[in-house]
């Protein structure tokens, strides 16, 4: 029965993936490869500039991530940190379990420079981190499209929805750090009782532990690290504006920094929706088309904005690819 559905389970992420690379090669075609490619030549030299962009927010992502170490890290170099980091993105690029997957590469990048529980523990606070400001940069960007886009009624009836939903988020979340909720530890518990993964659980329980206490603690032990996780946090969100904003203007499509702000917040949102399918294939050009149409770039320069910008992350998956086989080599 357990291989039974394993098997289903992969089919179904393989046919959610068949149906986006489907989708997005229908969104290309119905626009026109010509079209598109005369908006890439349109970036130009620009497409380089992404790149380059591209490898500073990794960078800055690691400088995040390595505040979140609670632990002696002077034997982990800088290039084992990035590599970590690029290696673990490579693998998000594949949806929800591909970031399951990719950060548990990460944490075995890391050994044995930093022990095991600060390994989990940090790449925790780090990715709730990122979440809970780009949760408040979707929120800033619903803020803006409201005020200053003119949206349809039901357009801005979901706006307000969402908005107030991730705001509820981003309280919850708070008040379960400063009341030091001990809601993964008891999740994995209530995990634990079934049959099939009672022993396992059980093993990993003083892992699981310590792991969130370190989560939980992380403010009031290291303010100062976790000051500096945050503000470099939400350095890689004004990057990923400021990537959107040069794009756009590259092709000419006369947004202001506004807009770019606005459509970079709504395309966290896609990218949410975005990681059930695995590699979010063709939801994430075709959410960017329609997002792009609502701030009155056309549709073109939408789809060729997420080409574009899936070219730079195919790009540094690839280099986290390499960096991977790299470290496995290496430990061997």
């Amino acid at each position: 029965m357990p291989q039974f559905q394993s098997i289903t389970r992969f089919f179904v992420r393989f046919l959610a993936a068949l149906l986006g690379l489907g989708l997005l090669g229908y969104l290309v075609f119905r626009t026109g490869p010509e079209v598109i490619w005369k908006q890439v030549q349109a970036v130009g030299w620009g497409l380089a500039l992404i790149i380059i962009l591209g490898g500073l927010s990794q960078l800055i992502r690691t400088c995040a991530w390595r505040q979140a170490l609670m632990c002696d890290i002077r034997k982990l170099s800088w290039a084992r940190s990035l590599g970590a980091q690029l290696a673990s993105d490579a693998c998000g690029q594949l949806g929800f379990a591909g970031k399951l997957v990719g950060e548990g590469i990460k944490v075995s990048m890391l050994s044995p420079a930093v022990p095991l529980t600060n390994g989990i523990s940090s790449c925790a606070i780090d990715g709730g981190m990122h979440l809970l400001t780009a949760s408040v940069v979707a929120v800033l960007g619903i803020s803006i499209a409201l005020l200053h886009y003119p949206l349809s009624g039901q357009w801005r009836v979901c706006a307000l929805l969402l908005a107030a939903l991730l705001i509820a988020l981003v309280v919850l979340a708070a008040v379960a750090v400063a009341s030091r909720w001990r809601l993964i530890g008891k999740a994995a518990r209530a995990i634990g009782r079934l049959p099939q993964l009672h022993n396992w659980i059980l093993g990993k329980e003083p892992i699981i532990d310590s792991a969130e206490n370190n989560l939980l603690t992380f403010r009031s032990q290291a303010p100062a690290a976790f000051w500096a996780c945050l503000i470099f946090s939400l350095l890689w969100h004004a990057l990923a504006v400021l990537e959107v904003y040069l794009i756009l203007r590259f092709m000419r499509a006369g947004i202001a920094f506004a807009g770019a702000f606005a459509l970079e917040g709504l395309t966290k949102v896609i990218n949410l929706v975005g990681a059930l399918n695995p590699g979010n294939f063709g939801t994430y050009e075709g959410g960017n088309m329609l997002i792009a149409n609502m701030f009155g770039v056309t549709v073109t320069a939408g789809l060729t904005l997420a080409l574009c910008r899936r070219a730079r992350s195919i790009l540094w998956a690839a280099v986290g690819a390499i960096c991977m086989i790299v470290v496995k080599r290496s430990n061997d």
